[in-house]
């Protein structure tokens, strides 16, 4: 079974634009939703991602919404933790295509990631 990994210099759960994430307020609080908002830029992207690097420059101290954990899944969506690996994969692979495209070097990574085990 795949397990689900972050792919270096992608970025593309960064892309926070409310209009492409329907649905909001119904797993975060009203204080994360004011957070959330509040991190989105003009241009939809997270204020706090560097598109030099690639990188969130609050990794450390990113909000709940932004770790990709088993217990906050489970917290937020109701996903059942022996799930999330399928789940967070198939987030993933939906959000990259969204951003980057199906055929994007982003798509290609992080396929050959996920299947590398």
């Amino acid at each position: 079974m795949a397990s689900w990994k972050c792919v270096k210099n992608c970025g593309a759960c960064c892309y926070l634009d409310p209009a492409e994430r329907p649905g909001l307020e119904e797993y975060l609080s009203p204080e994360e939703l004011e957070l959330y908002l509040s991190m989105v830029g003009e241009d939809g992207w997270c204020v706090n991602f560097d598109h030099t690097t690639r990188q969130c420059r609050i990794y450390l101290e990113r909000p709940r919404f932004c770790r990709v954990q088993p217990d906050n899944f489970e917290q937020m969506y109701g996903v059942d933790p022996t799930d999330f690996d399928e789940f967070a994969i198939d987030c993933c692979y939906q959000q990259i295509e969204e951003v980057y495209g199906s055929n994007s070097p982003e798509m290609g990574r992080y396929i050959r990631e996920v299947e590398s085990g």
